[in-house]
């Protein structure tokens, strides 16, 4: 079955039901114009159920590098995206792109960079210390997750504002902001039910070329976005408690 066709709304189009009908325009050096914000306080209680279903959802969140081919409602996947980008940023600069990629031909161009990188990596230029930390989780050069996946979403970093006219400005703590808004991406994509991983073929710079992107942009990661395929398997990995990643004073 091929995936369902990706049919970008027209500009002026929400991506999703309750989107706001604004559209951002660049603020640099605009006055500062604060509005009000008085969000619902729900009882603690509550808070506390939300908390702790949350919790348990997010730990059954795996990384997974084995997908089925099965196409994937692509909505969720625009919304999972609209809900990174309410990631904060630097000065609100918002230095991100995401593209979404299903052509079959360019996944397969994507791969076929990626290895060639990747096997680069594993004969020695990650070093054994590395290789070593890589060990327990079973990864190698082979990356099937990039062409057996139905979807990519490739993040590249706007290291500054591109100007239609040329302008350049300064984007602010960049590397952070993406960081911040890939993170809010797998959540959002885990509790839609999909899976996903993040990877990072280094260095990257055939992402650029490869999906023709501006000057000003730099890849970030690469995430494969599908289900599981029936027969996937994970690391037996545990991870830290809350009283090893949290300190209270």
């Amino acid at each position: 079955m091929s995936p369902e066709p990706l049919a970008p709304p027209e500009p002026s189009a929400p991506l999703a039901p309750g989107e706001p009908a604004r559209r951002w325009i660049p603020t640099h050096g605009d006055p500062y114009r604060p509005v009000p914000y008085r969000p619902e306080r729900i009882p603690a209680a509550e808070s506390l159920t939300r908390a702790a279903q949350l919790r348990t959802r997010m730990e059954e969140r795996r990384t997974v590098r084995q997908f089925a081919p099965d196409p994937v409602p692509l909505d969720a996947v625009r919304s999972a995206v609209a809900c990174a980008a309410t990631a904060p940023s630097g000065a609100h600069q918002q230095p991100w792109t995401f593209v979404l990629v299903q052509d079959p031909e360019i996944r397969r161009r994507i791969r076929e960079a990626a290895e060639e990188e990747e096997r680069v990596s594993y004969d020695g230029r990650l070093g054994e210390e590395w290789l070593a930390a890589l060990r327990p989780l079973g990864t190698d050069e082979v990356k099937t997750h990039l062409t057996d996946a139905p979807a990519l979403i490739v993040v590249f970093q706007q290291r500054y504002w591109l100007g239609e006219d040329g302008t350049k400005r300064k984007h602010y703590y960049v590397d952070e902001s993406v960081g911040i808004a890939v993170g809010m991406l797998l959540t959002a994509l885990h509790l839609s039910g999909l899976a996903a991983l993040v990877h990072t073929p280094s260095p990257m710079r055939f992402l650029s070329e490869v999906l023709d992107r501006p000057a000003n942009e730099k890849a970030f990661a690469v995430v494969p976005v599908g289900y599981p395929a029936p027969d996937c398997q994970v690391p037996d990995l545990v991870r830290k408690t809350l009283d090893q990643v949290m300190v209270e004073i």
